[in-house]
């Protein structure tokens, strides 16, 4: 009796919980007034059936709990049955026939397009899981995404992209809008991680499995082994088994999928998940909760006993957004009121009027949209929170296919990056490591990660271009087998290429030289030329004496350089100073000859006037005192002045413009004697201002970025010429620019030490002139080869193996005296190394002028103060200033006695009998012929003293034998 019991129970239960679908419940309020709301779903799909459940759960659950409700929504579900345009009819069939308040579309497809656009026409507000970022609820007012937006996952999809180092990836993705919409928002996000999209692969629902097979195939083909998928089930699953049944999902192959088919793992065929083992694929995370894991097993029993004939139910994310939609709606509906439930305003009625026109517009639609907007609580997918109309995304899942299912990995965050858990410090920083990942089991049932890239099985080998020159074949030489025709590369450039392919990778990389040639056998183009074929796709890689610059680099990708840098210039030896009749005016410059001179001049000038009313010697007729002045100072240089100088203003200057003549001959002298007694080489130009300055002609090498970069530093292009041989730069240097020649050859540095040491005695290095990064090799943009290249490069140029290519390509370093810069001689000297001196001493003359002056004015202040004009007074100073002054030193003289001497006193009087009055007497005692009296002045008249004047007179005694 009990088995009956217990089928007569299941059965009274289930009749139970479909009258609770088709009507309200027995405890609902009756008074409550009915919303109605329309849903349409894929009823054969899982999705569609899961969300149907889920929904009718969501009504119960909300109306259980909320007793006291004014509304209640009342579903009303239509078949789309997986068609946009049965979908656009039932949402018109709902709206006309039903006229519900708001339409449910749960599921992402196409299908929602066509039902947005009604709803902005009726007012009605969609409530759609369409996760494609081309529908916007920005563009389209009545569109309310209670999914995440499908571009929000494109971050965590770069971060595992970054966290590898990948440097390419293949998107493959459907052919439809949600396909196509989030191709823009990952191709930039992977550019800002200096990655990119390195081809695009769309499949169309339609495409038969020998298409997909047929562009796997394709895809295989390709270095890229890093494949993004941003597919439904429906497409994603065959092309996961077409992907196994062309061998792409072994070793070295990467495959990573989005929210949109990860988020249904759960639903998909066991053979479909067999085929997919390895497979990376974040989609939005669900934090755990008692509430959710009691709705899982709910719904798991729910909706065994709704769908019977479905095999497997695995509650997911779409599942959880339609539960939590339907309870927002419902908020949203109490919230407006019983008072803003009405029916649709109808346009006037004619007869033309459509289906869609003759619906109208909601009157609660409005309202409505604006409640569900603002409505926010925790729901069983996390936070319900609406901005700008859709759902904010907040954590990451990233998950791993492995066996029958999927194995949680990490997480990405916003805040933090990737994560090996949520429970973090809130002191962590945004973090990419793939250390915070768990482990990973990839395709191949392979531990260790892919490279990302690899050269394909069956592909012609790598082609490498290398350019064709007719000189310069240290560095790179290309010929031909004459038996088999075969490219044979030779040069520097090519052996350092061949090392570090074939000893210092860690795997093989099978390549062949392609020269970049016309028809006949000549060079196709400048290195920019085959840079650029390299962009195009022409070549796999540039291997020559290409150097990295600039322009270059934005067309293709440099490995590290492994040449040294610089571009510097090669100029003539002069010959021998020695024979030069004027060396002995080398050692200054002219402007310091100049100066010096000035400088000699200037100070006996001050000289001169310090002196020449207080010393004889610095008097007389004019033309001797401006010999003087030329006599006295030039005389210091040799220190041969005889002239005793009484001011100690003159001894001031004197002291210092004797020490700046003493710097000055030390120097010339030193200079001087260096260039008389050393043989010494000094380059003919020194400044590659000087070429431009002088319209010389400059010498660069053909083909090379130096003539570009020449034009760029304004030379005039008629004064350029470009050389292909060592030959023709030593032929163009010995002609020099005035016999159609050069003066100049400029070139890279690598040419010009191998140029110096077959031609060291002739020729000399300047500069570098210009920085540059030296040689390297080229590759296609993106390239997953350059890091890897890079890094042996490295190995090889700080081994030994790095010298013997030099050595055995360059020789040993010649041994060249000329070229060591201590042979070189030095420039002249110049007037900034003696700037210093020069100012010293003039401070000193000056400062000892101005004292002069000033000394000079005090004591004719007499003058200054009379009321004459400005010429009279200055000539009466002038007169003033060319009358001998007597100084201090001479009467001390005259009134030293000595034995040898006789003294004589006389009366004054007759003392001026005998001798003419001295000068040395105050101004205003001579006064009287200064001024006449017609000149406007009183005649001032000697003082006679009132007691009598006695003047020694010391006389030299005459000794005779």
């Amino acid at each position: 009796m009990q088995k009956p019991s217990r089928y007569y129970l299941s059965l009274f239960v289930l009749l139970l919980m479909s009258y609770y679908y088709i009507v309200p419940l027995a405890s609902q309020n009756d008074s409550a007034l009915v919303v109605d709301v329309g849903v349409i779903i894929d009823a054969e799909h899982i999705v569609g059936k899961m969300s149907q459940t889920c929904m009718s759960m969501s009504v119960e659950d909300f109306y259980a709990t909320h007793t006291n409700h004014t509304t209640r929504i009342v579903l009303h579900i239509r078949d789309s049955k997986s068609d946009a345009v049965e979908a656009a009819s039932a949402a018109i069939d709902l709206l006309k026939n039903v006229q519900v308040q708001a339409i449910l579309v749960p599921e992402q497809s196409t299908q929602p397009d066509f039902v947005i656009d009604i709803g902005n026409k009726t007012q009605v507000p969609i409530l759609s899981q369409a996760a494609s970022p081309s529908l916007s609820p920005t563009e389209n007012p009545y569109f309310i995404r209670v999914a995440q937006n499908g571009s929000s996952q494109v971050e965590a999809l770069t971060s595992i992209v970054k966290a590898f180092n990948w440097r390419e990836v293949v998107l493959i993705y459907e052919n439809n809008d949600y396909g196509r919409g989030i191709v823009p928002f990952l191709t930039d996000a992977l550019q800002g991680i200096s990655a990119r999209v390195q081809h695009q692969s769309v499949l169309s629902l339609t495409a038969t499995d020998d298409y997909i097979l047929q562009e796997l195939y394709k895809l295989k083909t390709m270095q890229t082994r890093v494949f993004v998928v941003h597919m439904l089930p429906t497409l994603a699953s065959r092309l996961f088994l077409k992907a196994k049944e062309a061998g792409m999902m072994s070793k070295e192959y990467v495959w990573i999928i989005t929210d949109g088919l990860t988020t249904l793992l759960d639903s998909l065929d066991p053979t479909v998940i067999n085929s997919m083992q390895g497979v990376l694929g974040v989609k939005p995370y669900v934090p755990k909760s008692s509430q959710l894991e009691k709705f899982t097993k709910r719904g798991r029993k729910r909706f065994r006993q709704e769908s019977p004939d479905t095999d497997r139910f695995e509650l997911n994310l779409f599942g959880l957004w339609a539960y939590n939609s339907v309870t927002a709606l419902a908020m949203a509906a109490e919230r407006v009121g019983v008072a803003q439930v009405s029916q649709f305003n109808k346009s006037v009625i004619t007869k033309n009027l459509t289906d869609l026109a003759a619906i109208g517009t909601s009157e609660m639609g409005p309202s409505l949209l604006q409640s569900v907007t603002n409505i926010r609580f925790t729901g069983l997918s996390g936070e319900f929170h609406l901005v700008d109309g859709q759902l904010q995304s907040s954590a990451f899942q990233i998950i791993n296919v492995i066996g029958k299912g999927e194995r949680e990995i990490g997480f990405w965050t916003p805040e933090f990056g990737i994560l090996k858990n949520l429970t973090l410090p809130s002191n962590k920083n945004y973090t990419i490591n793939r250390e915070d990942l768990g482990t990973i089991i990839w395709p191949g049932d392979s531990n260790v990660a892919p490279k990302g890239w690899e050269i394909p099985t069956g592909e012609k080998k790598l082609r490498v271009g290398v350019p064709i020159k007719s000189g310069f074949a240290e560095f790179v030489k290309v010929e031909r087998d004459s038996e088999t025709n075969k490219v044979v590369a030779t040069g520097f450039c090519i052996d350092v290429f061949k090392e570090v392919m074939d000893n210092s990778l860690p795997y093989a990389v099978p390549y062949e030289f392609t020269p970049f040639e016309t028809p006949d056998g000549e060079s196709a183009g400048d290195f920019n030329d085959l840079v650029y074929e390299t962009s195009r796709g022409n070549y796999d890689a540039v291997v020559g004496d290409v150097t990295i610059v600039a322009n270059r680099s934005r067309f293709v990708d440099f490995t590290l350089p492994f040449t040294e840098s610089g571009v510097a210039m090669i100029v003539r030896m002069e010959e021998d100073e020695r024979k030069n009749a004027w060396i002995f005016m080398k050692p200054l410059t002219m402007d310091l000859w100049l100066m010096t001179g000035a400088f000699f001049i200037f100070t006996g000038f001050v000289v001169w006037v310090l002196e020449h009313r207080v010393n004889k010697e610095f008097r007389g007729p004019p033309h001797q005192q401006v010999g003087m002045i030329f006599w006295f100072s030039f005389s210091t240089l040799v220190f041969a002045h005889k002239e005793k100088v009484i001011s100690n203003l003159s001894r001031f200057v004197v002291i210092v413009w004797v020490f700046v003549v003493l710097v000055l001959t030390s120097s010339y002298t030193a200079s001087l004697t260096s260039r008389l007694t050393v043989q010494k080489l000094k380059p003919a130009v020194t400044d590659i201002t000087y070429l431009m300055k002088n319209e010389e002609y400059v010498g660069y090498q053909k083909d090379s970025f130096v003539g570009g970069l020449l034009r760029s530093l304004e030379f005039d292009p008629s004064k350029l010429k470009n050389y292909s041989t060592f030959e023709e730069y030593d032929e163009a240097l010995s002609r020099g620019s005035r016999n159609g020649g050069v003066a100049a050859i400029i070139d890279e540095l690598p040419y010009i030490r191998l140029f110096l040491a077959k031609y060291c005695t002739k020729y000399t290095m300047i500069g570098p002139i210009h920085k540059t990064a030296g040689f390297g090799f080229a590759f296609p943009k993106g390239s997953p080869l350059v890091p890897e290249v890079s890094r042996a490069i490295l190995n090889v140029t700080e081994g030994d193996k790095m010298i013997g290519i030099e050595q055995k390509w360059f020789g040993k370093e010649a041994d060249c005296p000329e070229q060591d810069g201590s042979r070189v001689i030095s420039d002249s000297l110049m007037l900034d190394s003696f700037k210093g001196l020069f100012l010293v001493a003039s401070v000193s003359s000056v400062s000892s002028l101005i004292i002069y002056v000033c000394m000079f004015l005090h004591e004719n202040r007499g003058i200054l103060a009379s009321k004459v004009s400005i010429w009279q007074k200055i000539m009466a100073m002038s007169k003033n200033f060319d009358e001998e002054k007597e100084n201090s030193s001479s009467d001390a003289s005259k009134k030293t006695l000595t034995k040898t001497n006789r003294v004589v006193a006389v009366p004054s009087a007759a003392a001026a009998v005998v001798c003419p009055q001295s000068p040395v007497m105050s101004n205003y005692d001579n006064a009287e012929w200064v001024f006449s009296q017609d000149e406007g002045f009183s005649t001032t008249e000697p003082v006679t003293p009132n007691h009598e004047t006695m003047e020694i007179v010391v006389l030299d005694m005459v000794h005779t034998n």
